[in-house]
């Protein structure tokens, strides 16, 4: 069987590899196979490090709140209803979230200035602090896993991230 580094470079020839595995031929581009190989590794480890930045904060806080924090963090006094299309949840699980938040103190709400009816929710110093804290970690923690890597190459992966994150959020 062919390694996985032929995938990527192209060189395998995916009607082998299908009569190899069993699998149906597929019509695919080794890129793209090679995309969703490395997303997938990507986003298992991204699952398991945002459940222990999230601990790290506070050992009840749920990883997908951590999430929320840093939208605050970086957004500044937010709707509920903005919040929970930002990060694609619905009104009655944001509520439990923001919930949950709060009873840490680390969230706070206040009536929304420009309409009565809403509430803005910011995060306190107690939940920033903490947040702030933890951040600064994971970025240390980045520098020093990229240490070997050009600060161009790093922008590049920045870009190209953020590229990524617009282009799903466009579906």
């Amino acid at each position: 069987m062919q390694s996985m580094d032929a995938d990527v470079r192209g060189d395998g020839n995916s009607a082998e590899q299908a009569a190899e595995t069993g699998a149906p031929e597929s019509r695919v581009d080794p890129e793209f196979l090679a995309l969703e190989r490395e997303l997938t590794v990507f986003l298992r480890r991204a699952r398991a490090s945002s459940g222990e930045m999230a601990r790290a904060v506070h050992p009840d806080l749920e990883p997908s709140a951590y999430g929320l924090l840093v939208c605050l963090d970086e957004l500044g006094r937010q709707r509920a209803t903005d919040l929970a299309g930002y990060i694609g949840v619905g009104k009655a699980t944001m509520s439990r979230q923001l919930r949950a938040l709060e009873a840490l103190g680390f969230v706070a709400r206040e009536p929304d200035p420009a309409d009565g009816r809403a509430w803005l929710i910011h995060l306190t110093e107690r939940g920033g602090h903490r947040l702030r804290t933890v951040r600064d970690a994971r970025r240390a923690r980045y520098v020093r896993e990229l240490s070997d890597w050009d600060r161009t190459e790093v922008a590049e992966l920045a870009r190209l991230l953020h590229q990524l994150n617009a282009a799903a959020g466009a579906e």
